[in-house]
């Protein structure tokens, strides 16, 4: 072995075990979740997993709330990259840079830890529409190409390409209509103004039950608790078709492997006992522990088709 690999060798077995004992003795202080603002989703998660991995981690986690995901997420991807300093954030971490300008890279700037949450959303029309199957709602909107309208909360939320991936994959020309919020978006589905949406299970399933929409599927790749009895998109009309909503924790980049490594036992752990699953489930949500290394691969091929269906759709950011 040449002088310079072996000084490489040297060098990388020198830092392999610095961070075996740093993770050793981490957390020697206390560790910050920093998140979007108060009561929201992503505030809500946090509350829940710091109750439960404190404890075992022998060490105060404090929810730090800012007014918004991106300045979250801004401030942690310029943290030390010691493990004090955590973010909890849904997709909107990578797919807002996909419209605007953002202050961080969402691959480069962050280290995953792992997947937490994921929100199923439904597909549902109002009732005055015919179709009664995702099947024949492809078939209505390919018979009347640019007839049909859909709803939803916001340019680029999540709702938004959730129905876009679904107007590309079927091949149908879909008119969308934005409104500003999920509750406007919802009110336009109900009073006919349109005559489809994708959102999240939670408020559109007590209009379904009241005879005011009709669900025909779930967004998830396979059935979900949420909505038990519904099936999925992709088994009654367009296979391969999945849009979740997840929620995931992460680190600044850089952060050490047995720290990361750590960090993920115990969310892993929280998020498999059968209180936090049923409190999560009430509130909409199904829990996911992933390894950091299958989130990782997550982001990348869910901005990388995020990115596809915003090019082929012209979606700016407004």
């Amino acid at each position: 072995m040449s002088r310079t690999r072996f000084a490489l060798a040297s060098l990388g077995l020198l830092v392999l075990v610095i961070d075996v004992a740093y993770g050793q003795n981490y957390p020697a202080k206390p560790i910050r979740i920093v998140t979007g603002a108060a009561g929201g989703g992503g505030d809500f998660a946090s509350r829940l997993v710091v109750q439960a991995i404190s404890g075992p981690l022998g060490q105060p986690v404090i929810v730090d709330n800012r007014s918004g995901s991106l300045l979250a997420a801004e401030a942690v991807s310029k943290a030390p990259p010691d493990g004090y300093t955590l973010t909890v954030q849904g997709a909107v971490l990578w797919i807002l840079p996909l419209l605007y300008k953002a202050p961080y890279d969402a691959v480069r700037d962050f280290a995953p830890i792992s997947l937490m949450l994921r929100e199923v959303s439904v597909l549902a029309v109002h009732p005055s529409l015919p179709a009664k199957s995702v099947k024949e709602l492809i078939a209505l909107a390919k018979a009347k190409p640019g007839e049909l309208s859909y709803s939803s909360s916001q340019v680029g939320g999540q709702s938004h390409l959730a129905m876009e991936l679904f107007k590309s994959m079927a091949g149908a020309d879909i008119v969308h209509i934005p409104y500003k919020g999920a509750g406007a978006a919802t009110i336009g589905l109900l009073s006919g103004q349109v005559q489809l949406m994708i959102n999240s299970a939670p408020p559109m399933m007590p209009h379904v039950k009241a005879g005011k929409l009709r669900a025909l599927a779930v967004t998830s790749a396979e059935p979900s608790l949420l909505v038990p009895g519904l099936p999925t998109v992709a088994a009654t009309g367009l296979p391969g078709y999945e849009s979740v909503s997840m929620t995931c924790i992460l680190a600044p980049a850089k952060t050490p492997a047995a720290v990361i490594n750590r960090l993920n036992q115990e969310i892993v752990r929280a998020l498999n006992q059968p209180d936090i699953k049923s409190r999560f489930l009430s509130a909409g949500a199904e829990t996911v522990g992933s390894s950091p290394e299958e989130l990782a691969a997550t982001i990348k091929a869910d901005q990388a088709r995020m990115d596809k269906i915003i090019k082929d759709a012209g979606i700016k950011g407004e």
